[in-house]
């Protein structure tokens, strides 16, 4: 079992608790590139001897049945934490994200490709900076371009029984 983590280190090193109550200290946790993890107290390791020495212990593994994901179809794969949060890859090209308070997004730029439908269960969108689109922004009741179209034609009846030119206040 895991019993400490030092993650400040350039390869991870883990205090284990190893078979018959012995504890050894500066394991060092070899990860897969591009992926790391601070596993918490009490996950399970799978560690090696090099050519036997057990002086020169290396985890090669970590996991934690406790908080594993289940049901996975054939080929799905799952990034999770113990808290519930979770990114899964899908069958059908499904990206499915689990956040439990707030998702964040830090880029200069996000860019998305697709035909997009945000489905909110609170009407609210807060934007600290401008959101620009290319194409067309509509809610179930028309598009922005159908709003301003609407408003940039519009006139009103005059109090001498006439209309009133169209707006001078357009709406680009």
């Amino acid at each position: 079992m895991v019993s400490l983590v030092d993650p400040a280190r350039l390869m991870q090193v883990l205090q284990l608790r190893m078979t018959a109550g012995e504890t050894k200290d500066g394991v060092e946790h070899f990860e897969p590139y591009g992926y790391t993890a601070h596993p918490l107290r009490g996950a399970e390791h799978l560690t090696a001897f090099m050519n036997g020495d057990r002086s020169h212990a290396v985890v090669l593994c970590v996991a934690d049945r406790r908080h594993r994901v289940r049901g996975l179809k054939p080929g799905e794969v799952c990034l999770y934490t113990d808290e519930g949060d979770e990114i899964r890859f899908q069958r059908g090209r499904v990206i499915g994200v689990t956040a439990g308070s707030r998702l964040d997004v830090t880029a200069p730029e996000v860019v998305v490709r697709a035909s997009v439908k945000v489905t909110l269960d609170t009407p609210l969108v807060h934007a600290t900076k401008d959101i620009k689109a290319d194409g067309h922004i509509s809610d179930a009741l028309g598009s922005m371009q159908g709003m301003r179209d609407r408003f940039n034609g519009h006139d009103h009846p005059g109090d001498s029984g006439g209309t009133t030119g169209k707006t001078n206040q357009r709406m680009e």
